[in-house]
């Protein structure tokens, strides 16, 4: 198999997630898909963070209706992972001569495409989820691991110890060396969380990920096998704390507390750092349109977005319509989403290419009420969903 121009590191970012949590919006698309924000979609935010980490070879593992982000991807010029010796790569399941199955887990993902890293045989293998809002300059977290002499780094915020039982929690010494891992531990000892994003030297991970795929008894899962056998074997496991913000949106609560905290006059996570840019590749080529009586307050509105009526602290995705005398208030309309004249849509999420119909109501001022969801190309008729 031919060799392409070595790399110091590659990224491979797990990009195949149902996120069933959030029910209708996962309907039809890959969580990584879902857009955010009013102009991007989940996976601009790792592709981002590579960009501007400058590490130039990602290769995408795709797997549950990959279909819009496949296309949405492309040729990753969106994000300048466009070079003929790297760029982004689309790495779907495939058949071999003994056959085909899915992905079985995050290590057996990167294990079926052991050949693609052994094509630029890469020191360092950057593993990413691609469902997580963050920015990182992953330079900084691979500086630290060469710094240790490190086999493997994991990324580890601090969370409140309340909610420490939610993730894989590492104990770690005073040089921060890992001495104990524990996966969602029912009594945790520590409030070092993994964010699930690590730094492997190339030769370990090839040797861990070929073990385990020899055990039968293995759910080939990095937190809960391929972890806890490298600090077994005595391996050295690093952390690298990070202190910036950091969300798994992967709850409708949470995807719609976090869009409405973008609205904030100083927002905790800000979409417009231009010293670290997020990239989309979303169509941004015509601009907004704001009617001569619309009322706009508070608001995210997306490019190709017309605006005739009134919104009200909301985030409008690209392309989206509100027609006169609608009313849209602490909502998400995502690109497409279509509110007709004289409707009301409140505290909701809209799905993209949906359709809220004229005179309708959607959603409720209640605080206390669940937030209202409509996935992909549904219907809201006057009177009830459709």
């Amino acid at each position: 198999m031919k060799k392409m121009r070595k790399k110091e590191i590659l990224a491979m970012l797990l990009a195949g997630g149902q996120g069933s949590r959030l029910g209708a919006l996962t309907k039809t698309i890959a969580k990584p898909a879902v857009s955010f924000g009013g102009k991007y979609r989940i996976i601009d935010f790792s592709l981002s963070n590579c960009a501007n980490s400058h590490i130039d070879t990602v290769g995408v593992l795709t797997q549950y209706r990959p279909y819009l982000l496949n296309s949405y991807i492309g040729t990753g010029s969106a994000w300048g992972l466009d070079a003929r010796d790297g760029g982004v790569s689309i790495l779907p399941p495939y058949a071999t001569e003994s056959g085909g199955q899915w992905y079985a887990g995050t290590a057996d993902a990167i294990y079926q495409n052991l050949n693609y890293i052994d094509l630029y045989d890469p020191k360092y293998v950057l593993i990413l989820s691609g469902d997580h809002l963050y920015r990182m300059n992953y330079q900084e977290m691979l500086r630290c691991h060469k710094e240790n002499n490190a086999d493997l780094t994991i990324s580890v915020m601090k969370v409140p110890m309340e909610e420490a039982s939610r993730f894989g929690i590492m104990t770690a010494d005073e040089t921060g060396r890992i001495v104990k891992f524990a996966e969602k531990p029912k009594q945790p000892e520590s409030d070092l969380a993994s964010m699930g994003i690590y730094i492997f030297n190339k030769d370990v991970l090839e040797k861990a990920l070929i073990e385990d795929s020899e055990d039968a008894s293995s759910d080939h899962d990095f937190g809960k096998n391929i972890i806890p056998k490298l600090l077994g074997e005595g391996k050295r496991l690093f952390c690298y704390e990070f202190s910036g913000f950091w969300m798994d949106v992967g709850t409708i609560s949470s995807f719609h507390e976090t869009s409405m905290s973008l609205l904030e006059e100083n927002p905790v996570f800000d979409l417009y750092d231009y010293d670290f840019p997020i990239f989309s590749n979303e169509n941004l080529s015509s601009p907004e349109y704001i009617g001569p009586e619309a009322n706009v307050s508070g608001s995210i509105v997306g490019n190709g977005s017309q605006i005739f009526g009134d919104v009200i602290h909301s985030v409008i995705s690209v392309d989206s319509y509100v027609g006169r005398g609608a009313r849209v208030k602490d909502s998400v309309l995502l690109p497409g989403a279509t509110v007709e004249d004289g409707a009301t849509v409140n505290r909701a999420i809209l799905g993209e290419y949906s359709v809220i119909r004229a005179g309708a109501v959607f959603g409720s001022e209640d605080p206390q009420a669940d937030i209202a969801v409509i996935g992909d190309d549904c219907i809201v008729e006057k009177g009830g969903e459709s």
